[in-house]
């Protein structure tokens, strides 16, 4: 592992305070508030030690209710909700100055046989044909003057936090092209990897970057603008089959639409073999704000 990822792990390593109440650190990782991939990764956490070890996260819903404080650390309180032969559920609250910031469902599925079948994976160029998005920044930095090719400040923040970003730019949606799109390669930093345990964790984490920001894309701009609120406001992770971060995992991402200042955004994540591994959805603030008078 690299000291980024390390440091990574130790918070999303939440403290026991008791049977069903957990604390989590927050970490400025960059942006305006908390990021929310950090919320959803701690709340999963919590959830996942209530239940037996044997029995994986099937899938996660998430509403975010609130800003995070990035100088206060967050309490997590699980509710044990149903404990089925082969279905647990769980219900988090995140919880910052005694208000819910954070409310997330959690479905856990013991392992079976089943029908198996699934899309073909995109044709993309691999990872080892691209630039890290932090090599990308460095690039654009040192050339003219010009736009920022996509949302490379975004993938810088990642590859600060641990997790590094590989974009095939060419596949890209650019402004006035509809519907956004991106094609990611994501992996964790370093040489060794993360215990067996954190890959799905780490999956959660990671499923959050450059979401919205890809609704963005095909109205010109950058993620974080003066004159634009942009936000999560749900997030939702369907896990298929077992991930491994420490190598290249595709994730590709699209916007189809955007209005009434909400823009809607699908991801799919597949290993280097094509197997999808997961799917993810959200929806988002996209509001242009006005000029005070």
């Amino acid at each position: 592992m690299s000291v980024r990822l390390d440091q990574l792990l130790k918070l999303l390593d939440i403290e026991t305070l008791d049977a069903n109440l957990f604390r989590g650190q927050s970490r400025d990782d960059g942006f305006k508030q908390l990021y929310g991939g950090q919320v959803v990764a701690q709340a999963l956490v919590a959830a996942t030690r209530t239940v037996p070890a044997d029995r994986p996260a099937q899938s996660l819903h998430a509403y975010f209710l609130r800003p995070g404080d990035l100088h206060l650390p967050i309490i997590y309180e699980v509710e044990r909700i149903r404990d089925g032969g082969s279905f647990t559920t769980r219900r988090v609250q995140a919880i910052q100055n005694s208000v819910p910031i954070l409310s997330m469902m959690v479905s856990f599925h013991a392992p079976e046989e089943g029908w198996d079948h699934q899309p073909a994976m995109p044709e993309v160029p691999p990872p080892e044909a691209l630039k890290s998005g932090t090599r990308l920044y460095e690039e654009w930095q040192a050339g003219p003057p010009g736009p920022t090719p996509g949302l490379l400040g975004v993938k810088v923040i990642a590859e600060r936090a641990g997790i590094e970003i590989r974009p095939a730019l060419d596949l890209q949606s650019k402004p006035g092209e509809t519907p956004g799109t991106q094609r990611l390669w994501i992996r964790c930093t370093g040489d060794r990897p993360p215990p067996a345990e954190w890959h799905t964790v780490l999956l959660a984490y990671a499923s959050d970057f450059d979401l919205i920001g890809t609704a963005k894309l095909p109205h010109g701009g950058y993620y974080g603008q003066p004159e634009m609120m942009m936000a999560s406001l749900d997030h939702a992770i369907w896990f298929h089959r077992p991930a491994n971060l420490d190598d290249w995992l595709l994730y590709c991402i699209d916007a189809p639409t955007a209005a009434a200042g909400r823009a809607f955004i699908s991801g799919r994540l597949h290993d280097r073999a094509g197997r999808l591994l997961a799917s993810t959805a959200q929806e988002g603030l996209m509001r242009r704000l006005r000029a005070k008078a």
